[in-house]
């Protein structure tokens, strides 16, 4: 079982300091070059380092104060000479061990702040799953065993009160944070389930037209205040079944948001919870909308076979619910595994049921928060499996379905079909129609902020270089050039 959200932030209230010095190693290099090199230096004494742009980017940023030691080991053999605090980093017994856990011992059960939202301080503890070889990013600043100390601190100064306050619309649109009050904890009931419902729609709405870079931080708190209004408590079975389904679902939301944003490790940690939440509330539903995204994550993140076998888990659970459209889905996440793993038989029969699924309509007993798979997600889906396999006209036809077929209400997927189209177009040899398209994604980044569609986009942007005289092409990489680059 994942820890809980609340187990994941520091309890330092400092802001992370740049690591300047790390950044002056990058030179002119982008972090995603830099990670490249990282990930050869790794490479060659035989470490495993999934190293990325992003986690470049925590580095400098400060919010890595010291690696793990499969990265310690890499950093110090491209850097011959230079010890860790050359590099930047902090001393490891900073962050660990006794001297970390200082202000954890002030803690009581009578602390009544809330906990800040994860990766906000400079460490955070990062899921490892023991089948997922790579190691984790960073040092886990606290044990589990202080996490736990800080989440029951959480509880018992929280009120069911408070914790349905923060799950208010003031509390998730402008970031604001519900303070805890130091009153008794009453039992929660029907208006409690429902704020926390009403949350979970918002977060979706506000996802479908601005992407999720901006929300992912700002959905925290009501995150954690789903998680203390279940441990304060119902008044009814049939309110406790609903703030399980409830928290459950707004922890997949969130990690969609992580997903959507590129924290990888973030989203698979409430995905996990998500899945903890069904399993104890024997919620099949819950359960198999926690391993479709898990499946998705996990294609994502270069795991294709995790991918197949969380989208065949999700079919297991989905099975008795009498969702066509449920099931259909869940065999698109398969076909991305299947074509991860190079697989085309497996992809194409996996297309094949979903389509044939699909294909029986909708039904009463469609999850509400299916309501972004349409004709146009069944092909922008389709589009990324082609595009996996490598045949770019079926990935870029399908695509282009996408994008005609796509409601102007889903910004953010609209952006999305479009950087698939337009990246599919360019590996197709079709340079001035990537362009044409690529340009529409740059039109659209004003209202959506999404990780995902940047990184395609820079893909695309790497594609067309050599064709800097095609008709619009230079252009595009011009706006390109111009958007700025997140750290």
């Amino acid at each position: 079982m994942a820890s809980s959200p609340m187990t994941s932030s520091s309890q330092s209230p400092r802001p992370p300091r740049p690591n300047l010095a790390f950044r002056r190693l990058r030179g002119q290099r982008s972090p995603g070059e830099f990670a490249a090199a990282v990930r050869r230096a790794a490479r060659e004494i035989d470490e495993r380092v999934s190293c990325d742009a992003r986690y470049i980017g925590r580095v400098e940023a400060g919010e890595i104060r010291c690696p793990n030691y499969a990265y310690e080991r890499v950093f110090l053999h491209m850097f011959p000479g230079r010890t860790l605090a050359d590099l930047g980093f902090v001393p490891r017994s900073a962050v660990r061990g006794r001297g970390a856990r200082t202000a954890e011992s002030a803690l009581s059960p009578h602390t009544t702040s809330p906990l800040p939202a994860p990766h906000e301080t400079d460490g955070a503890h990062d899921l490892h799953d023991p089948l997922d070889p790579h190691d984790p990013h960073e040092i886990d600043d606290q044990n589990h065993e202080e996490s736990d100390v800080r989440r029951r601190a959480f509880m018992s100064g929280g009120t069911a009160t408070v914790a349905a306050a923060s799950l208010g619309p003031w509390g998730l649109a402008f970031g604001g944070r519900a303070e805890a009050a130091p009153r008794s904890v009453r039992r929660v009931g029907e208006a409690e389930a429902g704020a926390l419902e009403e949350a979970v729609r918002k977060i979706r709405l506000l996802d479908d037209r601005h992407g999720a870079d901006g929300l992912y931080r700002r959905a925290a708190a009501p995150l954690r205040a789903a998680y203390a209004l279940l441990d304060a408590g119902a008044t009814r079975q049939t309110t406790a079944e609903r703030l399980h389904a409830g928290a459950g679902e707004l922890a997949i939301s969130v990690g969609w948001l992580a997903h959507d944003s590129g924290r990888f490790d973030d989203a698979r940690s409430h995905y996990a919870e998500a899945l903890a939440t069904a399993r104890v509330a024997g919620d099949p539903a819950l359960e198999a909308h926690a391993f479709c995204n898990t499946s998705f994550l996990a294609r994502d993140a270069g795991r294709p076979r995790e991918a197949v076998r969380a989208a065949q888990a999700a079919q297991y659970a989905a099975r008795s619910l009498g969702s066509a459209r449920l099931l259909s889905l869940l065999a698109l996440r398969e076909a991305g595994g299947w074509a991860g793993l190079a697989d085309r038989t497996g992809c194409e029969q996996a297309l094949t049921r979903a389509q044939a699924l699909y294909g029986r309509g909708p039904c009463d007993a469609d999850p509400e928060w299916m309501s972004f798979y349409g004709d146009a997600e069944l092909a922008g889906l389709e589009a990324q499996c082609w595009s996996t396999l490598g045949d770019w006209q079926r990935a870029a036809h399908q695509a282009r379905r996408a994008t005609r077929l796509q409601d102007p209400h889903f910004t953010r997927n609209l952006a999305l079909y479009t950087a698939e189209l337009a990246d599919d177009l360019a590996r197709a040899g079709h340079p001035d129609e990537a362009a044409a398209a690529g340009l529409r994604v740059l039109d659209l980044l004003d209202e959506v902020q999404s990780s995902r569609v940047q990184t395609m986009l820079a893909g695309t942007a790497r594609v067309l270089l050599p064709h800097r005289r095609a008709s619009g092409v230079s252009d595009f990489l011009e706006r390109h050039r111009a958007l700025p680059r997140p750290t």
